[in-house]
């Protein structure tokens, strides 16, 4: 049986239990979990995923597990990496490695004491390495003599599309209904049914889990969502040296005092995949520049970065690309309930470091749609924060 339909679906029906309103990673999770706890689900897209519009495209995405941002995006990392090692064992699919996880920062940095703080408390492997060890471990890398950072052998990399395809094959073999190539124009909720009006017809249903990604803001215009679409160039440089080859070298994070950067190791073919995960330029996600190259820096800061740190990996471009990020504020995300609908769920504001949270990100947007409730610490991703924000302000 064909499971990636578009268009016209031969056993559609109007009415389910869940609508899932973007199947990029998290709508995707969410659409399988939703399936499998017996839920009658509907997942709409505008496009056709996994496709290159969103934030999921690229190969490959980090994965980590002791954060230092907060204490509860450690147990959801845990969770999310369970998920990913059953999606595996479902599928039969290699979507993750374990490659080691390098964390660079200042010598001293606050955040690398959270890091340990949080690792010892879950339990999770993590060494603490000068810049003299590092240099010794990865001779690609060079430093300034300032730096440490946190080794986590644990960590490694997603494949990020195979992962959606994994869970999009899942979802519909649960027999949830996926609507392609079909952008939705309004939600209502004001009485009956949560009603989703598309560009091709219309659907009712119990629950409604919205993951729209860098559309969130404009699909929820009311909310006043302060998510900001950031357009990211990406790229692969060819690495001469097999220093820089998946099977020796970490997928690593750097905070440099240019900016902070992040790497996944290829092979001599793919290249060393290399992003900024600072700065960028806003854009409306319906007409960002998609082009690498097309702005001068696109190119040029990740060189610079390599050209400092990295030099053997400096070579040729292999290809380049461009994603959006869906930033907040303060990079935590949003996962709360409409403040004006408690059937409508949200899942916005990935803020660039979401990838790998996706399959927990998605169990629990199916437990909070069909159960109301979820075992896993949400309050950091409360709506409330920003009303808390709002208010003191002058």
């Amino acid at each position: 049986m064909n499971l990636y339909w578009k268009g016209e679906h031969p056993v559609a029906k109007k009415r389910y239990d869940v609508i899932v309103i973007g199947a990029g990673a998290m709508g995707m999770a969410a659409g399988f979990h939703a399936a499998d706890k017996g839920a009658s689900t509907l997942l709409i897209d505008s496009f056709d995923p996994p496709h290159e519009r969103g934030s999921h495209h690229g190969d490959t995405r980090i994965i980590r597990h002791a954060y230092a941002m907060h204490e509860a995006y450690v147990p959801l990392a845990l969770r999310a990496q369970r998920l990913w090692e059953e999606l595996e064992r479902e599928t039969g699919t290699e979507l993750n490695r374990k490659i080691g996880l390098l964390r660079v920062c200042e010598r001293g940095a606050p955040s690398l004491g959270m890091q340990e703080k949080f690792a010892d408390a879950y339990g999770i492997p993590l060494e603490r390495i000068d810049a003299a060890e590092m240099s010794y471990r990865w001779p690609g890398m060079t430093f300034r003599g300032d730096e440490e950072g946190c080794y986590e052998p644990q960590g490694g990399l997603l494949y990020s599309e195979a992962c959606i395809r994994a869970y999009r094959s899942l979802a519909l073999s649960r027999g949830a209904v996926l609507r392609t190539d079909e952008p939705v124009l309004a939600i209502s909720s004001e009485a009956g049914p949560v009603a989703v009006t598309t560009a091709k017809g219309g659907y009712e249903a119990d629950r409604l889990i919205v993951c729209a990604g860098v559309w969130a803001s404009r699909l929820l215009a009311g909310l006043g969502l302060p998510i900001r679409p950031i357009r990211k160039p990406i790229a692969w440089f060819r690495a001469d040296s097999p220093l820089y080859d998946a099977g020796t070298f970490p997928a690593f994070t750097y905070n440099v005092p240019t900016g902070e950067y992040f790497g996944i190791p290829g092979d001599a073919a793919s290249g060393l995949k290399i992003g900024r995960h600072d700065g960028g330029r806003p854009a409306d996600p319906d007409t960002v520049e998609r082009r690498f190259g097309a702005y001068s820096e696109d190119e040029a800061e990740l060189r610079a970065f390599l050209r400092d740190y990295m030099p053997g990996a400096n070579g040729s471009l292999v290809r380049g690309s461009v994603c959006m990020y869906a930033m907040t504020a303060d990079e935590h995300f949003v996962i709360d309930r409409h403040p004006a609908d408690e059937r409508v769920w949200l899942a916005c504001g990935f803020s660039g470091h979401g990838f790998k949270f996706a399959s927990a990100v998605g169990q629990m947007m199916a437990d909070l749609a069909i159960r109301g409730e979820t075992a896993l610490d949400r309050s950091p991703f409360s709506l409330a924060r920003f009303q808390r924000e709002n208010r003191s302000r002058p």
